[in-house]
C-alpha cells in the first residue's frame, strides 16, 4: 500500500498534470501543429491524440477506447489480485506492479475523461538512425507520455525480476527478539 502512495500516486499525478498542460498549451490538432524543440534534432514536445495502443496500433478504430478501456480495467483488477496473493515477492517486482498501476490508470483516465476519449502523447524523440530502421517514421519514434514510460519501465523490471531469485527477507534484530 505504501508503494501506491509513494510511487503510483505521484506518477499518476505527474502524468495527468503534464497531459493537462499539453491540452491547455497546444491547439487541437490539426488546426495549427505546434512543436517545442527542447533538444534540436533529438527531442520535441508535441500534442498527439492516440485512441489506440503502443506505437499507434488501432489508432482511429471506433471501438479502440472500449477495447483498451476494458483491458485496462481487467489489468488493474488482475494486478491488485496478484499483489494481494503475494505474487510480487521482492521489491523489484512490487515496484514494477506499482509502476504498471500508475501507467494503466493514467492512460485509462485519459480515455474516460469527458470530451477526451483519447490518450494524450507528447514526448517526441528522434533517435539517431531511427529513420533508417523505420523509413516511414520521418525519424520520429512514436510519441508517448509519462504513463507509457511507467508501463515500459515496469515491463523491463518484471522481466529482470523473473530471472532473479528473490532474496529471503531477513528479520531485523528487534523483530527476532519479540
Amino acid at each position: 500500500m505504501k508503494l501506491f502512495f509513494y510511487l503510483s500516486l505521484p506518477l499518476f499525478i505527474l502524468d495527468q498534470l503534464s497531459k493537462l498542460w499539453i491540452v491547455m498549451a497546444f491547439p487541437i490538432p490539426p488546426e495549427m501543429p505546434r512543436v517545442i524543440e527542447v533538444i534540436p534534432g533529438f527531442f520535441n514536445i508535441v500534442r498527439v491524440h492516440n485512441t489506440g495502443m503502443a506505437f499507434g496500433l488501432l489508432n482511429g478504430n471506433p471501438y479502440s477506447n472500449w477495447i483498451f478501456g476494458t483491458i485496462g480495467i481487467v489489468a488493474i483488477v488482475g494486478i491488485v489480485n496478484l499483489f494481494r496473493r503475494g505474487m510480487f515477492p521482492d521489491k523489484l517486482s512490487k515496484v514494477a506492479a506499482a509502476l504498471l498501476l500508475s501507467g494503466i490508470i493514467g492512460n485509462l483516465t485519459d480515455r474516460a475523461l469527458p470530451g477526451r476519449g483519447y490518450v494524450v502523447d507528447f514526448l517526441d524523440f528522434l533517435p539517431p538512425f531511427y529513420d533508417k530502421l523505420v523509413p516511414s517514421s520521418g525519424g520520429h519514434f512514436p510519441s508517448f507520455n509519462v504513463a507509457d514510460s511507467c508501463i515500459c519501465i515496469a515491463a523491463g523490471l518484471l522481466i529482470i525480476s523473473a530471472f532473479r531469485t528473490p532474496k529471503e527477507e531477513t528479520a531485523t534484530p528487534k523483530e527476532s527478539e519479540s
